[in-house]
């Protein structure tokens, strides 16, 4: 039974979305315009034309879309998502010991990524999976719904590969079709974070990866780690809940990106701590000390958004039990790590799309950009929690979801 179900479901997921395809000639009136580069105005519309954004100002005829109740902003992008990542059939994380099948798998991923494009967030990087190729591929063609996705493959993490190996798997990863490289340059936050990949070993990867014209993200949570990111040249470091003013003031000067996650990924294994419990370092030691980094990861947001100079990317860390709650981090930057609420939409938006060397593309409302378009309702200028509140997606175009 469970096999015949898995066409039908495919076949629901594709008749659900989207909602429209995309049109010639689309015109959507606006109430509030945030344009992802800081700017807002009132009152306004959004022409779109195959998928293209091709006017924004006042046009007068009837609307497509009234909007006029609402914000309207770019869609959001994630720069850390892992879309693969689900719990199982007997609600467990799903680990390649439970017997899943590859359909399983590649079910729970296209619902997440649903789910993600539902609340709003219209391109992730996913650092990574194998598997992420197929659901990418996929979702280019319009099979499923999903966001823009983007994807390092597997990432390295092997402490012992030589310089010439790290260079020769970053190759093959490209010739794979990776779209970055992930590195992990420091043990996971419920082993302590420090340092496990040498200054050369970092130095052979980013700058492999530079050469290969490929964005490089580095896993580091330690100030060591952080700070041999840098100096080797990797292009945005990953988390670093135990940075400091000194690795911050650094990494601006380098003009290295840095994504730290505020709380969403610590609540969420501490809410779904059950389904965790007992797989590798999912242990009391290891929930321990994400209740511990809570607050110190609050305080890294505040350090950073506050260092002159330092590019602020915006990533969740989303794992099982977070899709589709990734704006939990966005009202946790503001609410608890101080950022200022602007500056929190443009991470989200045209600094995130920067960081992926896509910002003449996406991230801006403007003529020429992908036509990624959202709207919520309430002012996330003034209350931030208006972006968990999505009632409009259009991505590329297509509406996906319409008040």
């Amino acid at each position: 039974m469970r096999r015949t179900l898995l066409p039908l479901l495919t076949l629901l997921i594709c008749a659900i979305a989207p909602l429209s395809a995309q049109g010639t000639d689309i015109v959507i009136k606006v109430g509030r315009l945030v344009d992802g580069k800081g700017g807002v105005a009132h009152n306004t519309t959004i022409s779109v034309a195959n998928g293209k954004i091709v006017g924004v100002g006042s046009r007068k005829g009837a609307a497509t879309y009234d909007l006029s109740r609402y914000t309207v902003l770019p869609g959001l992008i994630d720069v850390h998502d892992h879309v693969g990542w689900h719990f199982n059939k007997d609600d467990r994380f799903h680990t390649s010991a439970d017997g899943e099948t590859p359909a399983d798998e590649a079910l729970a991923a296209a619902g997440n990524a649903y789910v993600t494009l539902l609340a709003g967030w219209t391109t992730i990087a996913s650092p990574g999976s194998n598997a992420d190729a197929g659901l990418r591929d996929a979702i280019t063609r319009g099979v499923i719904p999903g966001p823009r996705l983007l994807t390092s493959l597997d990432p390295l993490s092997n402490d012992r590969l030589s310089p010439d190996s790290i260079r020769s798997i970053i190759r093959r990863r490209k010739a794979a079709g990776a779209d970055f490289i992930k590195i992990f340059a420091s043990a996971s936050i419920r082993d302590g974070g420090k340092q496990t990949w040498s200054d050369e070993q970092l130095a052979a990867g980013c700058g492999e990866a530079k050469s290969l014209g490929l964005h490089s993200m580095i896993h580091a949570h330690s100030v060591e780690a952080m700070r041999a990111a840098t100096l080797a040249g990797c292009s945005q470091i990953e988390h670093g809940v135990f940075a400091t003013q000194d690795v911050l003031d650094l990494m601006a000067q380098r003009g290295t990106w840095f994504d730290p996650q505020c709380g969403l990924v610590f609540h969420n294994y501490l809410d779904n701590r059950a389904k965790y419990d007992g797989i590798g370092n999912y242990n009391a030691v290891g929930f321990a000390s994400m209740e511990k980094a809570l607050p110190m990861a609050a305080n890294v947001v505040r350090l950073a958004s506050k260092t002159k100079g330092l590019k602020l990317a915006f990533g969740t860390d989303a794992v099982a039990g977070a899709h589709g709650h990734n704006s939990d981090d966005l009202t946790c930057r503001v609410r608890e790590g101080g950022q200022n609420a602007m500056d929190v939409i443009r991470s989200a938006t045209s600094l995130n799309a920067e960081s992926l060397g896509l910002g003449s593309s996406i991230g801006t409302i403007a003529p020429g950009f992908e036509a990624d378009i959202i709207a919520v309702d309430g002012d996330p200028t003034k209350d931030i929690t208006a972006l968990s509140r999505v009632v409009f997606v259009m991505k590329g175009g297509r509406v996906y979801k319409n008040p």
